[in-house]
């Protein structure tokens, strides 16, 4: 078997120093993390914008989602260490990855049902289903494959190759935050494009299709490589053995459950009638772990949520950053840079400062507040709530109408509500901001300008905006009330736009390439939807004229009524009068809750990983990789049942819970830290092998012994 190795060895081609099959699995590692953050980080906009779910609903299946490829990696660890091996469990799982991510790019076809070209799916429900398909594929291929590509990469190292192994590892970790973070950049971009056959729409299929074109080339790089690569057979799995140690000390506990039987020091202890010492203790040291990581999920419950409730909350902050048009999905991309700075900020940094300090910051202290700084992180999202929602416009209610005025004409106007309601003075060429009146009170309202008065009754439904256009003349003031279909703020940052003509005659209007159609005389047109954060040019035209201007900013998140005054000179006039205000909260105001959850992140997850391993022994990291990940996985279906079950209408009020159950769960934690006693497995190991020769050789002797008193 030692000739075997060392031609295996001498077979494989290196570079620098390294295994030149390594190469071949970081390039692999990279588009694999690429598809997977690139498709992840447009999803939650995917559900609520292209299938049309709520906020609840879009937050529920996206956390299933991310729960489901935490939950896959036992299986994958299952399938490659007892049945195909890791390379094989690698291709057949990439293959299903990469079909489930081209069925996602296609679900998000709009013209797959658009069969009347109207823009919108016909049939939503064939879109649903096929995203539910690509998206178990891809949680069955990302989680399968998660616990087998490092440790893939590790076996193609020689015992004596250490220190290259190491730093494999670190290249393998930065090859998946360089692909996380390019991902979260680019493809929020190619969503903001837009593309379609028959119409043009937020381009989906895009977004999702380049990180399935990435999955389709991680697959065939890695199949490249397979001559090169040193393929370890299938050895068993520790984490089937340690569920069977377990399952046979509970089953054997229970058949000796009488007072008869004495007890014995730990429950574990019943296995030894099957199971080896050795075993035996390194399962305890193992569970004793384990039983720490109960109160883990909470933390993982507000860490994941930046990809759904914190990009919802960007959807209605201000994105312009001068220059630079950022997109909401896009600041996601904060947490992966900042994770870059802080790592060695914190390592070379921070942690001597607080050993100077004469400080024990244990690994236990350091996951304690790490949950603390998450919770710090939700109060921050709840503040940065509370002024969103300051700028929110106020819908009415069923019982109610809202009406606002625009005087066209030339003189200042006074409206009366009847019967006795409110009185508004309107000056010339402005508006007001919406009024809310109730329905069932507003009976008429009487209009007066410069010496002339208009009464007029009106019947409204209820629960709709209205615009009263008031515009005196040489004989009397004309009122008339229009109907504005807006029930909702414009969502991912678009602006709804709309033409009233004060011109004497017709005009067809035009705005980028947008047609408005031919507007009449005191008429209004209907409203169109334009892509936040810029200006286009408007044109009025006529037979008797041809005017233009280049409109203003309009911000994000805004609907504007623009008024046409006037054409001289082959420039147009135009008057805007605000129906909702844009988005004024800029997303840099999200920065501090990234900041600080990405300090959590540091101290609580690579502190996790780290006390994990030091406290389990050498063939145990596995099980409690698989535990970890678990907790991820329980993260995640905690946001399922809170956001579920705590019917709060309010989001900083989720936001503040999420925070207060952290707290809470953060003193047990603290309280669990404080009893908990460091072990060294390596020493416990070391006695355990010495026992175990002392018994050996006391049986060699015992047998000795016997031999000679029959001589």
């Amino acid at each position: 078997s030692c000739e075997l190795t060392l031609s295996v060895s001498c077979l494989q081609p290196g570079c620098f120093g390294y295994p030149l099959s390594i190469f071949f699995i970081v390039i692999n590692e990279f588009c694999e993390r690429f598809s997977y953050y690139g498709m992840r980080a447009v999803l939650i906009l995917y559900f609520k914008y292209f299938l049309q779910w709520d906020d609840n609903l879009s937050t529920a299946i996206y956390h299933t989602f991310v729960a489901l490829c935490y939950l896959t990696p036992i299986l994958g660890a299952l399938i490659a260490d007892s049945w195909l091996g890791k390379f094989k469990t690698i291709v057949s799982l990439s293959i299903v990855y990469t079909i489930g991510q081209v069925i996602v790019s296609v679900s998000s076809i709009n013209d797959l049902t658009d069969h009347n070209h109207d823009g919108s799916p016909d049939n939503i429900s064939v879109h649903v289903g096929l995203s539910m398909i690509g998206l178990i594929l891809i949680a069955l291929g990302t989680g399968g494959i998660k616990p087998c590509v490092a440790a893939f990469g590790g076996d193609q190292f020689e015992d004596d190759q250490e220190k290259q192994r190491t730093r494999f590892f670190s290249i393998f970790y930065l090859s998946i935050n360089a692909g996380s973070l390019l991902s979260t950049i680019i493809t929020p971009i190619l969503r903001a494009q837009e593309c379609g056959i028959h119409s043009k729409q937020r381009c989906y299929p895009l977004a999702f299709g380049v990180p399935a074109a990435l999955m389709a080339v991680a697959l065939v790089v890695f199949i490249a490589g397979s001559r090169m690569y040193k393929k370890v057979q299938p050895q068993g799995n520790i984490m089937i053995q340690v569920s069977k140690c377990i399952g046979f000390a509970i089953k054997n506990r229970f058949r000796h459950r009488s007072k008869e039987f004495p007890k014995r020091e730990h429950w574990l202890d019943w296995a030894s009638e099957k199971y080896d010492k050795v075993l035996i203790a390194q399962t305890k040291m193992v569970l004793k772990v384990l039983f720490l990581y109960i109160p883990l999920p909470m933390f993982w419950a507000l860490f994941d949520q930046q990809g759904s409730r914190w990009t919802l909350q960007a959807t209605t902050m201000d994105g312009n950053f001068g220059a630079i048009q950022i997109q909401p999905d896009q600041m996601q991309t904060v947490n992966p840079i900042l994770i870059v700075i802080m790592v060695p900020v914190v390592d070379a940094v921070v942690y001597p400062l607080i050993k100077k300090c004469k400080i024990n910051f244990t690994p236990l202290r350091k996951i304690t507040v790490g949950m603390f700084l998450a919770c710090l992180a939700f109060v921050a999202a709840a503040l940065v709530q509370v002024q969103i929602d300051k700028t929110l416009p106020v819908f009415p209610a069923a019982g109610q109408s809202q009406i606002k005025i625009i005087n066209l004409g030339t003189d200042a106007a006074t409206v009366q509500f009847e019967p006795q309601l409110q009185s508004v003075n309107v000056m010339s060429m402005e508006s007001t901001s919406y009024m809310t009146f109730e329905t069932s009170q507003l009976q008429s309202l009487k209009v007066m300008s410069g010496n002339k008065t208009t009464p007029a009754d009106i019947k409204l439904l209820g629960g709709d905006r209205h615009t009263l256009e008031v515009k005196n003349n040489a004989t009397s003031v004309v009122a008339q009330l229009l109907f504005d279909n807006v029930t909702s703020k414009p969502e991912e940052g678009n602006n709804l736009i709309r033409f009233l003509n004060n011109l004497p005659n017709p005009v067809n209007v035009t705005m980028g390439d947008t047609s408005f159609g031919i507007v009449t005389p005191l008429s209004a047109s209907n409203y169109n939807l334009f892509p936040g954060g810029r200006n286009d040019k408007i044109m009025a035209i006529s037979n008797s004229m041809h005017c233009s201007v280049t409109s203003k900013a309009f911000g994000f998140g805004s609907a504007y009524t623009v008024v046409i005054n006037e054409c001289s000179g082959g420039t147009l006039d135009v008057a805007y009068s605000e129906d909702i205000p844009p988005n004024t909260v800029h997303m840099a105001w999200q920065i501090p809750q990234y900041f600080i959850l990405t300090c959590a992140e540091v101290v609580f997850s690579v502190t996790g990983l780290e006390f994990s391993y030091s406290q389990a022994p050498s063939n145990m990291k596995a099980v409690l990789q698989a535990g970890w990940l678990l907790t991820v996985a329980v993260g995640n279906i905690i946001v399922l049942i809170v956001a579920g079950a705590s019917k709060l209408s309010e989001q900083w009020a989720e936001y503040v819970l999420f925070a207060a159950l952290l707290l809470a769960v953060c003193i047990i934690f603290a309280v669990m830290a404080y009893f908990y006693t460091y072990v060294d497995p390596n020493e416990i190991e070391a006695q355990l092998d010495e026992e175990e020769k002392k018994s050996k050789n006391q049986n060699v002797c015992e047998k000795q012994a016997e031999a000679d008193s029959q001589m």
